[in-house]
């Protein structure tokens, strides 16, 4: 038995302080706190794996674009509630662009970070039929949006999709659905934190079920175009970022700016709801909002009882970034596939010491390398492999607390450096050594 890199007295000292009675629920932001300190204490660089933040720049031409509104004066002006006009027809334009998905201008609306267009997506969604009081999640997922639901006091169900991917997914959702109080189904494309990608059938079923029990589709695009098997980054031609969009008028999308534009810090999102949804008339929301149809309560009711308004000169930025994209002069893509190449080279090293990737295929295909992968180890239970690994210096959250029944943890590629591949390598063969 080798020493550990991480006295182990330091890490358990550290979790017993901290009162963390059970290691396998400790949150991402306990686990880095921890890490932190036993870095601090040991003198030993840790690898931290446990935080989902972009760890590049962000993308200049928002950041340009935001200066010159703040240098215009934008800051003294209320934004409008409905969002700045000029986002709001180039995020139309970057959903035809980029999805070729034909949406008004109208149904885009800023949120502050897809974080809100979530928080104000579950309440309208919610509320939208009496009879329909939950929020279905097909999961492993964001566990902060179960969060929100619970400090708004909605139900939700959630499955573990690992099982019931393909042919499968069908009659496990329609078993959720033909209860009939399902409002709106929730799921990550590019997925936080497995990395799966619905296929096109599994998209196709997902819409065909949403139109035919009529629940509301909330399709979270915060990794927009990062499934870095194909390329996704040209403007008006085909691959295009697969949605559910193609199979249902039920939908919103989330489309953030914090990981593709790396604009995580200014908390600007767009919020798109299909055409067909944002003029619908729910007898219960027009009962309670004066007769307003979807997308008039989303926005000035809900979005204005929220926050008044999203940042005026962020929306500066994300319309610049948005409109520079469609006109192909930046790439956003480019800017962000750094990450798909750490995670080839850190599943690398992880599989040859023996660990195995926990969700690994979509359909017939290996999972595509990006900000986020899963990883097992033999029979350790995802506390266990949890605990073992920061005594290797080496911090992850467990699958778990993200709606996942397997063993495993979640690895985050943001804040890898290239001089810590050696050590990885290093730390896992300790890591293999002693746990056989």
């Amino acid at each position: 038995m080798q020493p550990t890199p991480i006295q182990k007295s330091i890490i358990d000292g550290a979790i017993h302080d901290f009162g963390i009675q059970d290691f396998s629920q400790a949150t991402i932001r306990e686990v880095k706190q921890i890490a932190a300190y036993a870095e601090k204490v040991s003198g030993k660089e840790f690898i931290k794996m446990e935080m989902g933040i972009p760890g590049l720049p962000a993308a200049k031409v928002g950041v340009e674009a935001q200066i010159k509104a703040l240098q215009d004066g934008i800051a003294n002006l209320y934004p409008d509630i409905q969002g700045l006009p000029a986002l709001k027809q180039a995020a139309s334009q970057f959903v035809k662009a980029f999805i070729n998905v034909d949406l008004a201008p109208e149904g885009c609306i800023p949120v502050v970070g897809s974080m809100q267009g979530a928080f104000a997506s579950f309440l309208t969604c919610s509320q939208a039929d009496c009879h329909k009081d939950t929020i279905l999640f097909i999961d492993p997922g964001f566990p902060v949006q179960k969060m929100q639901l619970q400090v708004q006091g909605v139900n939700y169900k959630t499955f573990d999709v690992y099982d019931y991917r393909g042919d499968k997914l069908h009659d496990k959702l329609e078993g959720y659905l033909k209860v009939g109080n399902i409002a709106a189904i929730v799921y990550s494309n590019p997925n936080n934190p497995s990395w799966i990608c619905m296929t096109e059938e599994e998209l196709r079923t997902i819409g065909t079920l949403a139109a035919q029990y009529n629940a509301i589709v909330i399709e979270d695009l915060a990794y927009f175009a990062m499934d870095f098997r194909k390329d996704l980054s040209t403007p008006f031609r085909p691959p295009y970022q697969p949605t559910v969009a193609l199979y249902t008028d039920n939908y919103i999308l989330l489309i953030s700016g914090s990981k593709a534009f790396s604009y995580a810090g200014e908390r600007i999102a767009v919020a798109c709801i299909s055409d067909k949804l944002f003029h619908t008339h729910y007898d219960d929301l027009a009962a309670r909002y004066e007769g307003l149809p979807f997308g008039l309560v989303f926005s000035t009711r809900m979005l204005y009882a929220l926050s008044s308004g999203t940042s005026h000169s962020a929306q500066y930025a994300m319309a610049a970034m948005m409109e520079a994209a469609c006109k192909g002069l930046f790439n956003f893509r480019d800017e962000v596939k750094v990450y798909g190449e750490r995670a080839h080279k850190l599943k690398e090293i992880f599989v040859r010491h023996g660990f195995h990737i926990v969700y690994d295929r979509d359909g017939d295909e290996p999972i595509a390398d990006g900000f986020y992968f899963t990883i097992g180890y033999k029979k350790m239970t995802s506390g266990e492999l949890a605990r073992e690994l920061m005594y290797y210096g080496v911090s992850a959250i467990n699958l778990g607390t993200t709606g996942s029944e397997q063993q495993g943890l979640r690895v985050c590629t943001s804040f890898i450096t290239d001089n810590q591949y050696d050590l990885l390598d290093e730390r896992m063969a300790i890591f293999e050594q002693n746990n056989p």
